[in-house]
């Protein structure tokens, strides 16, 4: 069956059409909304997109599904079947139509290809469910991807009472990578414009007339200036690029509808798309790495209950231990992380952190700790902090953790990491170049703050490695048997100071000399990724940061506070990689960027 197949090829189940759920109620006054699925290839995000879709803060008796899916490989079609069936008797209306042969279009060279074929295929669908919304009588017809996730359970209540023609709510993604354009140029294609990035930031809020919207939008039938509104056939006039978006960007034009984007609130995420070249496993890490940023971000995305999800299998990934160091009293972080490894199929070892600011001045000296002579925060001028000493506690029981129980690799992380995308892949790929071309290491940063903005030595024969200058941070990184027993050897807690500083000495990278001189045998064998994998959630100016090194009291003085609220080394780096925006992410097509 070819791409362009009338409807009347298409299958509609018998289970799942005709009226279902209670026409009217008590709810009647609320219009009544088409919600528009379609789906291909989709497996890796139609749960958290379904499961987004039903907990819709808006009642289901007035909502009618139009649901199509076709030209897929994967399990899309079953997962959609499912979860139709389970939720059938809740909804207004149910259209449901599939095809399983062909599972690819006769041009395209693979899954995320768009070819021809494909965009007047999409086109059509688009055109007919937009003609069963009319159809029915309905009020409005919501259009969404299903890689477009709205976590917000307000978003359809919250456009509705916009009351505009066409009206989209802007989706938050890894990158500058959103659901609008604020500009086109006369022949249909991107154009820059000064409002994109101010209106993506959020530096500007409000529902902002924009020249094209697509992946998440509303349509007003009842309107005037959307009884022509059309996807397929284009306009007459229509010369722009044949693509489903642009299209229809065209007829609201030509229709006088403006299309209005709104930024007030959060209201859900987009993935990335990935390139034509790509393939669905591309597409699923990148949406794994959606759902972390999720969490770190807004409301976390949740799978459907209807639909099952194939178990995961957390592994130590190569490793002989991977530690996640969390404090006992900030549970909300270890719940993050620990979702985002099991994202990740990951399997940590909890390790409970040493609390600075529960331990007294006579504490800190019974466990023979003693500040490195001379030692002051060089931007604050201030001395040591007690959660500055339970980090370095911290990290020094995991490292006697790894000398004792014999491991000769182990991956360290705090537990206010941002992961980057692919991060699972490339921590492979690493181990298995470090094995082929047999480097002798100790540690390797994942995620740090490069200090100066000096060149760094590359690693020949491994990809993305360097050899690091003075840098900051210790929330993610990678170390050996050897390399823990060096740092244990340097007897660090009698002449302490922040283990982020400790580091850059042991591997002779530290620029102030009288600290290095309390430290003889410094010959730790450091190196770094570039770009990093792993990030803080949030820096100092964040809405949400909060540190528990910086802001805690004086380490030998129980009554004196720091009164900081965040250092140079809480700032986003400016030397090195920046964080989630987006190396493993090309510009796409519709991308500002």
């Amino acid at each position: 069956m070819c791409a362009r197949a009338p409807m009347a090829h298409l299958v509609q189940h018998p289970l799942l059409t005709g009226r279902t759920g209670s026409p009217a109620g008590p709810r009647e006054e609320f219009p009544t909304v088409v919600f528009a699925i379609l789906a291909r290839n989709s497996q890796h995000s139609l749960p958290h997109y379904l499961g987004a879709l039903e907990r819709m803060d808006y009642p289901k008796e007035r909502i009618s599904i139009w649901c199509a899916t076709d030209h897929n490989v994967d399990n899309t079609t079953e997962i959609l079947h499912e979860w139709l069936t389970a939720v059938e008797g809740h909804y207004r209306h149910i259209e449901w139509r599939s095809i399983d042969e062909p599972s690819s279009y006769p041009d395209e060279h693979g899954p995320k290809h768009w070819s021809d074929a494909r965009f007047e295929h999409v086109m059509r669908l688009k055109q007919e469910a937009l003609s069963f919304a009319r159809s029915e009588r309905a009020d409005y017809i919501l259009f969404t991807d299903t890689d477009s996730i709205l976590t917000n359970n307000q978003t359809l209540k919250f456009l509705i009472a916009q009351n505009k023609s066409v009206v989209a709510p802007m989706l938050d993604s890894q990158t500058y990578y959103s659901n609008f354009w604020c500009g086109i140029t006369p022949q249909g294609y991107y154009r820059r414009t000064a409002d994109y990035f101010p209106t993506k930031n959020r530096q500007r809020v409000g529902c902002f007339a924009v020249s094209m919207v697509y992946a998440a939008f509303l349509i007003d039938l009842r309107k005037n200036d959307t009884a022509d509104l059309a996807f397929h056939p284009p306009h007459p006039s229509y010369t722009w690029p044949f693509d489903d978006i642009i299209v229809f960007a065209y007829s609201c034009q030509t229709a006088g509808a403006q299309m209005y984007l709104c930024n007030q609130q959060r209201f859900g995420y987009i993935n990335v798309p990935v390139k034509s070249h790509q393939t669905l496993e591309d597409e699923s890490i990148n949406f794994v790495h959606l759902i972390l940023e999720a969490m770190v971000d807004g409301t976390p995305m949740f799978p459907s209950s209807h639909v099952y999800l194939p178990p995961k299998h957390p592994t130590k990934i190569g490793f002989d231990e991977v530690f996640l160091i969390n404090l006992a009293r900030r549970p909300d972080r270890r719940q993050r992380m620990l979702s985002s490894l099991f994202e990740l199929e990951i399997e940590p070892l909890v390790i409970n952190a040493v609390d600075g600011s529960a331990l007294n001045s006579s504490d800190i000296k019974k466990l023979g700790v003693d500040l490195l002579p001379g030692y002051f925060d060089p931007f604050s001028g201030r001395t040591l902090t007690k959660g500055e000493v339970g980090c370095f506690l911290s990290h020094h029981h995991v490292w006697n953790e790894i000398v004792e129980r014999g491991l000769e690799k182990s991956v360290v992380l705090e537990d206010d990491v941002r992961f980057e995308a692919y991060f699972k892949k490339r921590i492979l790929r690493l181990m298995d170049e470090l094995e082929q071309v047999q480097l002798d290491w100790d540690l390797i940063y994942l995620g740090r703050k490069k200090v100066n903005a000096e060149d760094e030595e590359l690693v020949e024969d491994v990809r993305n490695l360097v050899v690091p200058g003075y840098s900051y941070w210790t929330l993610a990184y990678i170390i050996s048997r050897r390399g823990a027993q060096k740092l244990i050897d340097a007897q660090p807690l009698s002449k302490i100071l922040p283990v982020d500083e400790f580091l850059p000495i042991m591997y002779d990278k530290h620029p102030n000399e009288d600290y290095k001189k309390h430290f003889s045998n410094r010959d730790l064998r450091a190196f770094s990724v570039r770009p990093h994998l792993a990030y803080p959630t949030h820096y100092t100016g964040d809405a949400e940061w909060m540190s528990d090194t910086e802001t805690s009291t004086i380490w030998d003085d129980d009554s004196r506070k720091t009164g900081w609220s965040g250092s140079q080394k809480t700032l986003k780096d400016t030397h090195g990689s920046v964080g989630t925006s987006g190396h493993s992410f090309r510009p796409a097509s519709r991308d500002e960027l």
